[in-house]
């Protein structure tokens, strides 16, 4: 009553601040709007939390597909309050990255990310400084052999290797995961570090394993809702600060290296990315703007370690578990190794092009097993005309590449695995535009020679050494991936090896 009574005697102080409140949120929804018409269309998002329920309940991948058959395949969802407009399909995914490459090569500026990598290294840098860093790291791994005869040396010798280690296992039956990780990842490490890991290092496993727990974690709610609320998850504890603990550890690994590097440093011969990184550094010391610092020398080694890393061997993984489930398979990229290579030498690049088969074979894993459904995250670097709409300069955009590998159009059964996917009729190997595998455009994975070059080399060495047995029947093997936001990971499994040799 006294509070009525007060406002009754002539103080509009609270009429006023609600009235103001009121035109506040009318012109901020109708600019909110104004600002959607210029967009692609999407849901009605809610205030504060966008669309985040309407993606909850279904897997992501389900709920993104059903939205593309509602308002097709350029449209608007909003995380939150972030704005991202989603590309589906070959077509609308080539015409922004290939035709508009430029426009969407940006990178947004997403809070996990932010608190890591601080806009710096290869994956998350933006404009001048990413062009550099770029176009340095490329010179640089051609110099030190990605795509020459001297780097198919070094992966046939690592391949050896794995060989000898897979012939000392006594189990009737094992899981993979170790040896294709350790394996594949010694080769980047010889470009990077310059110099592969015993299997027994254990100092190395952690690596190995605090980059695989990231991956993971990304999945993880709490992760996820600190790229909505970074200001106040920063100041509790959970899933979120493990992760960043986690990176920290990673950063350290490298460092330890990087300072061993400079106590050994030949700046007329360097041995690896670290030494080209550190002798560019003192080439621009001078250059109180330079981006060649020793934060961004870790940080870019380390998205080159977990790009030749991760994505391969978990390629390898899951290649050998669908030849499990498709014996007859195996049996057809055998017979083209038994036929163009025999059993007296190790298979080099030059047979790829006399074995179709067997390309077609590698192509239908990372077709079908999608590993990075969502794409990586762009933004646009300018306002951008797209499709009739007007995309906001520093708008967040997802290429969906599960839509384009599993677009019906371009795959006859994209459910089905199926290395006639990239025959013809003939047997010879068949190109098929839609093949994305490692993005396009401007921002396509940089290291998409090696790991080509990594997969036909270790699926033909491992098929030429051994047969693979499953413990359970092949029809009851289940290759169902194991979702997570970033990436699919095969499920584990177990085989044993026959020797053919």
């Amino acid at each position: 009553m006294e509070a009525l009574g007060w406002v009754g005697k002539g103080d509009f102080s609270l009429p006023l601040l609600i009235f103001a409140i009121s035109l506040f949120v009318f012109f901020w929804w109708r600019t909110r709007s104004s600002l959607q018409d210029t967009l692609p269309p999407g849901p009605r998002p809610l205030p504060l939390l966008g669309n985040l329920l309407q993606l909850r309940g279904a897997p992501i991948l389900e709920c993104l597909n059903k939205f593309k058959e509602t308002y097709g395949p350029v449209y608007t969802l909003y995380f939150g309050s972030q704005k991202v407009v989603m590309l589906c399909g070959f077509q609308a995914i080539k015409e922004a990255l290939v035709d508009h490459g430029e426009e969407f090569s940006g990178r947004p500026d997403i809070p996990l990310s932010k608190r890591t990598v601080r806009r710096q290294g290869i994956f998350f840098s933006v404009g001048d400084p990413w062009k550099q860093v770029r176009r340095f790291s490329l010179m640089t791994l051609r110099n030190f052999g990605m795509g020459k005869r001297s780097i198919e040396e070094r992966i046939q010798e690592e391949i050896e290797c794995l060989v000898e280690e897979l012939r000392k296992i006594k189990e009737l039956s094992f899981d993979p995961t170790f040896f294709i990780r350790r394996s594949v990842s010694n080769i980047i490490c010889s470009i990077v570090f310059g110099s592969r890991f015993d299997y027994k290092d254990e100092k190395f496993q952690v690596l190995l394993d605090l980059i695989a727990e990231n991956l993971q974690r990304v999945d993880d709610f709490w992760v996820q809702m600190y790229n909505f609320f970074p200001a106040i998850l920063d100041r509790f504890p959970g899933p979120h600060q493990k992760l960043f603990e986690n990176y920290r550890d990673q950063m350290r690994f490298v460092e330890e290296i990087m300072e061993e590097h400079k106590a050994s440093l030949d700046p007329s011969s360097p041995r690896d990315y670290i030494d080209a990184f550190l002798i560019k550094i003192q080439q621009e010391k001078a250059d109180p703007n330079s981006i060649f610092h020793s934060e961004n020398l870790l940080i870019s080694s380390l998205d080159l370690f977990f790009a030749g890393s991760e994505s391969t061997s978990n390629t390898l993984r899951y290649g050998l578990l669908l030849l499990l489930k498709h014996p007859e398979v195996e049996e057809n990229v055998f017979e083209e190794i038994d036929r163009v290579i025999g059993k007296n030498r190790s298979p080099c690049m030059e047979d790829r092009g006399k074995m179709p088969y067997t390309d077609a074979f590698i192509h239908e894993v990372q077709r079908f097993i999608d590993i990075f459904p969502l794409g990586v995250p762009h933004c646009v670097t300018v306002d951008t005309k797209f499709q009739g709409y007007t995309i906001p300069k520093d708008t967040m955009v997802m290429p969906l590449l599960n839509t384009v590998l599993h677009d019906p159009e371009y795959f006859k059964h994209p459910e089905t695995f199926n290395p006639g996917h990239f025959l013809e009729q003939d047997g010879s190997f068949k190109k098929n535009d839609a093949f994305l595998a490692f993005s396009a455009g401007k921002r396509m994975c940089i290291g998409e020679g090696l790991a080509r070059m990594e997969l036909f080399l270790f699926f033909t060495t491992i098929l030429q050494n051994f047969k693979l047995r499953s413990p359970i029947d092949h029809k009851d093997i289940d290759t169902t991936p194991v979702f997570k936001t970033l990436a699919k990971l095969p499920p584990l499994y177990q085989l044993s090896l026959d020797n053919r040799l």
